[in-house]
């Protein structure tokens, strides 16, 4: 459920790059006026069908975004937003082989586009892929129009803990941090990080923060909990535990707590 609730938080973005159209095409020598008046139809019609896609998609029907894409694609083949978005709605789908093909398209003819960059490498992440991702995640950042560069580097540091690299991804934590400082899921791992190295001052401020600024879900009352068990504050660990059972007596973290596994 974790990759779900990042993953959500991360899509956001991606439906809005989708929705955003490329600059005007040059026409070529030897196009005709009537070849590029045909062009740039079928360029507004693909761009509004992939914004169109791109609310069935955020509404979870996937099917009809499938068959409305197919037909942005057909009106405009070379359109990058209509790939980046049937990548990410065969990944959805867990067509794993299209989803590559599609992103791959997608990044042919917008190499630079940091929205299709950050969904690829978030697919890799999700598919075993862990270190491959890293390249798009930071292409994804290079990108100076790119409006939210930290949420790439949370994924990054995500897939960096995926494969237990705490050093890389508490460093990628840390680069969202210092472009938002109240990014949720660089808050909750870099304090995971902090508590599995033993800096358990660090630990406490950053889950602190994390809590304040969203309803925290039971993986960060678990963390909380073993945090002030471990500091000695039991006030603090009773307060994590009173919640995390009221709220979420059928969670994992709370079998945990109940069985007494704290590490």
């Amino acid at each position: 459920m974790k990759h779900l609730r990042l993953m959500a938080l991360l899509v956001s973005a991606v439906i809005a790059g989708c929705a955003t159209a490329p600059g005007p095409t040059e026409p070529q020598l030897g196009q005709s006026t009537s070849d590029i008046s045909e062009a740039g139809e079928g360029r507004a019609r693909a761009r509004a069908n992939t914004e169109l896609a791109s609310l069935y998609f955020e509404r979870g029907n996937l099917g009809v975004a499938l068959e409305v894409l197919r037909v942005a694609t057909a009106a405009d083949a070379t359109y990058a937003p209509a790939h980046g978005m049937l990548g990410l709605v065969y990944m959805n789908l867990r067509e794993n082989q299209l989803a590559q093909q599609s992103f791959e398209r997608a990044l042919r003819s917008a190499p630079n586009d940091p929205d299709i960059n950050h969904n690829y490498g978030w697919f890799l992440c999700q598919t075993g892929k862990e270190a491959e991702s890293a390249r798009y995640f930071l292409q994804a950042v290079r990108n100076p129009l790119y409006p939210t560069p930290w949420k790439s580097y949370s994924a990054a540091g995500q897939c960096a803990l995926q494969k237990d690299n705490l050093k890389d991804a508490a460093d990628y934590f840390g680069r969202a941090l210092k472009l938002d400082p109240d990014e949720p899921n660089a808050l909750l791992k870099l304090a995971v990080i902090s508590y599995r190295t033993g800096d358990l001052p660090e630990a406490r401020r950053l889950i602190t923060r994390y809590n304040r600024i969203v309803e925290p879900g039971a993986e960060g009352l678990w963390l909380g909990i073993r945090i002030e068990r471990k500091i000695g504050d039991k006030n603090a660990e009773n307060s994590y535990a009173n919640q995390l059972r009221r709220r979420f007596p059928s969670s994992r973290e709370y079998q945990q707590m109940q069985r007494g596994e704290y590490d």
